[in-house]
C-alpha cells in the first residue's frame, strides 16, 4: 500500500489513489468508507477525500454509504491493452480459433504470480470459473502461467513465485515446488503447456506462447474445454495444433505492428523537405 516509494519523485496522493482503485475486487465489490480505510490502510479522512476525487473524476459510484466502482476503471486497463497492440491484433484470430474448435480462448500475460486476461472470445459453455478481460488467477495453477513461467530465468522466476497471489484463490496443493519445477523444465522444451483441472474442477486448458519482434515470450494463449466433454487426447490432438498455428500468426503481426513507428519514422524522414 502508500508509503512504500523511495524515490525523490514518488507521489503519494498517486499510490493512495491507486490503493483505493485496488482494494476493490471480487470478494469485495462493495465497500464502506471504513471498510475502504481498513483496506487501503489509509486514515479514514484521507479515504474519503480520494473516494470523492475519484467520485468525481467517475471512477467510484456513492450510493447509501456504499462504494463501488464503476466501468469507467475498465478504461486504465484497456488503455494498457491498446497501447500493446494486443487485442486488435489478436481479436480476429482468436474468433477464427473459436470457430474452429467451438472452444473458448483468451490471452494472458504475467503480473507478478498471477496471470491476468488480455483478451478473449467465449462460447457459452457451463465452466466453473467467470472469466474477463482484467480476470486474474495463480500463473501456476493455468496453462498460460506455465508457459509464462517457464519463459523466466531461474532468479526471475523464484521472484516471481515468491509473490503472495492477488487473485483470491487458496493455493493450489496438489503439486510440490520441485515438480512444477520440472513441469517447467518440459514446458520450455516442448513449447506448451497443459492445466487438467488444476484451477477448478473441469477446467481443462492447453496454452502456447505468443512471442513479440524480439521473438521474446510476452503472453500466451489458450484454449479451455470442459473436462467432461473433452479428453486430455482429442485437446492436444486436435485443438493444441489450431493453436500453435494461430499464436503463429498473432506473434508474426505482433512483430509487424511493433515495428511500424519505426517504419513510418524512417518513411517521414526519407521524404524531400
Amino acid at each position: 500500500m502508500a508509503g512504500r516509494g523511495t524515490g525523490p519523485d514518488f507521489v503519494e496522493a498517486l499510490a493512495r489513489g491507486l490503493d483505493v482503485l485496488a482494494c476493490f475486487g471480487p470478494d469485495r465489490p462493495a465497500m464502506t468508507l471504513s471498510e475502504v480505510a481498513a483496506a487501503a490502510d489509509l486514515a479514514r479522512p484521507t479515504a474519503r477525500r480520494l473516494l470523492l476525487t475519484l467520485e468525481e473524476l467517475g471512477y467510484v459510484r456513492t450510493r447509501d454509504g456504499t462504494h463501488t466502482l464503476t466501468p469507467r476503471v475498465l478504461d486504465l486497463g484497456m488503455a494498457y491493452v491498446g497501447a500493446l497492440g494486443l487485442w486488435d491484433i489478436a481479436r480476429p484470430h482468436l474468433e477464427s480459433l473459436v470457430a474452429r474448435t467451438g472452444e473458448s480462448s483468451s490471452m494472458a500475460q504475467l503480473d507478478g504470480s498471477d496471470i491476468v486476461y488480455v483478451a478473449r472470445v467465449a462460447v457459452p459453455k457451463l465452466i466453473t470459473l467467470r472469466v474477463d478481460i482484467g480476470t486474474r488467477f495463480p500463473a501456476a495453477q493455468t496453462s498460460q502461467g506455465k508457459v509464462l513461467l517457464a519463459a523466466l530465468d531461474p532468479d526471475e522466476l523464484a521472484a516471481v513465485l515468491a509473490e503472495p497471489s492477488r487473485s483470491g484463490l487458496p493455493p493450489y496443493i496438489g503439486r510440490t515446488a520441485t515438480q512444477l519445477a520440472d513441469e517447467l523444465v518440459e514446458v520450455r522444451a516442448r513449447g506448451w503447456a497443459l492445466a487438467d483441472e488444476e484451477l477448478a474442477p473441469g477446467v481443462r486448458s492447453v496454452a502456447v506462447p505468443v512471442r513479440d519482434g524480439t521473438g521474446a515470450v510476452r503472453a500466451a494463449a489458450n484454449v479451455t474445454v470442459h473436462a467432461a466433454e473433452t479428453s486430455r487426447d482429442v485437446l492436444l490432438a486436435e485443438h493444441l495444433p489450431a493453436l500453435l498455428r494461430t499464436a503463429g500468426e498473432i506473434s508474426g503481426e505482433w512483430a509487424t505492428w511493433q515495428r511500424r513507428p519505426y517504419a513510418e519514422l524512417a518513411a517521414r524522414r526519407a521524404e524531400p523537405a
